[in-house]
């Protein structure tokens, strides 16, 4: 099961790393596993969140999410992105900013830097808006019940999560984005270019998510249906239609799956410049750990993980309004990213052990996990 799932993984950090070694020697090699174990510790969360969707498509969405999905991950974000964003804001065409990533990379460097207002403000709050969602959406199981609780009754209110997340960007606009980098000895305003990109990402959110939740709600309503014309047919002997809708909820999905992906690798593509500034190591290195984020994510699923640690999921969408806040703040100041990477480490490893605590408290009642009173277990916080 183990190689099945992370074979193509293992292959991959395979070849990724003799072509590391062929391209830039030892040093090649070195910097790319550095980048590799920065990119899985920075995306573990992502993993966990990603499986929670992937689990409600079969088994052919499940494959495209391990081909055509690793294609865009791996070439789309950690490859292409940074020469889009410097061709972007140098107002270069695409072959220039490729030339000028192998010919001046300190200057593609500088110029992918300088882009990081927009792609923080953009990433940030794509994610703040799927944690706010998240907490504030009444739940069965809480893990966190002193919080959560409280906030799925403030959930009642309509479009709350929405004007909190403008309210935050607000303040970040007016706050870190003014004055937030100096160019050339003189200090740059970024508020404008956060807003509008911002405002971009709650857009994205609003439409991806609002798609791929209608053609689920959609599913789920076909679903039912389905399974009473199967009760009637084994009544009758009749034939019964074949459920065409799941192939539109399911590519709504998946394409609501890669816009969350490419927020997730924005802080890795620029925190990789902290380490190199070659694309080709750059993209071994985070090509690789795309991959093994993909494989555990399918191996969350197919293990039935969620079901079984049932905080997991919380903790991963508390390490993502964690990353939103950090994106917003590196506006203006610099985080290391060892520190973005232990929050979520730290957030998931949390949940885990409060769900063992959970299981282990479950068996020794003797009781169904299933019944109200038991799964209101917390986590002792």
């Amino acid at each position: 099961m183990l190689l099945k799932t992370f074979g193509w993984s293992f292959a991959v950090t395979a070849l990724g790393l003799v072509a590391a070694v062929f391209y830039g020697g030892w040093q090649g090699f070195g910097i790319v596993a550095i980048l590799t174990i920065l990119e899985i510790s920075l995306s573990f969360d992502n993993a966990v969140v990603n499986a929670g969707i992937l689990k409600k498509m079969n088994a052919f969405w499940q494959k495209i999410f391990l081909t055509v999905g690793v294609l865009i991950a791996v070439f789309g974000m950690r490859l292409v992105f940074p020469v889009v964003i410097v061709a972007i804001t140098a107002k270069k065409n695409p072959l220039d900013a490729v030339d000028l990533a192998f010919t001046d990379k300190d200057l593609y460097q500088q110029l992918v830097t300088d882009a990081h207002p927009a792609i923080a403000a953009f990433g940030g709050m794509f994610l703040l808006m799927i944690f706010l969602d998240f907490i504030f959406e009444d739940r069965d199981i809480q893990w966190l019940r002193w919080i959560e609780r409280p906030l799925a009754k403030l959930g009642k209110v309509d479009m709350l999560s929405v004007c909190i997340a403008l309210i935050v960007l607000l303040i970040t606009s007016f706050t870190f984005a003014t004055h937030a980098h100096q160019h050339g000895g003189t200090h740059v305003d970024k508020a404008q270019t956060v807003l509008i990109a911002g405002i971009a990402g709650l857009i994205t959110y609003m439409v991806v998510g609002g798609l791929s939740g209608y053609f689920e709600d959609k599913l789920e309503a076909e679903e039912e249906r389905e399974h009473e014309a199967e009760e009637e047919a084994t009544r009758t002997g009749k034939p019964r239609s074949a459920v065409q809708l799941a192939g539109q909820a399911a590519f709504f999905m998946f394409l609501y799956l890669e816009v969350l992906d490419a927020s997730f690798s924005f802080d890795g593509v620029i925190g990789a410049f902290a380490i190199t500034n070659d694309i080709v190591l750059m993209a071994l290195g985070l090509g690789i750990g795309a991959m093994y984020v993909r494989s555990l994510t399918v191996y969350l699923v197919r293990q039935g993980t969620l079901d079984d640690y049932v905080y997991l999921e919380h903790g991963a969408h508390y390490a993502i309004g964690a990353l939103a806040v950090i994106l917003m703040v590196t506006i203006r100041y610099e985080i290391n990213e060892v520190i973005t990477g232990l929050v979520g480490v730290v957030l998931i490893a949390w949940s885990f052990w409060s769900s063992v605590r959970r299981n282990r408290a479950l068996a020794a009642a003797g009781g169904d996990a299933g019944s109200s009173e038991k799964t209101e277990i917390s986590s002792g916080v």
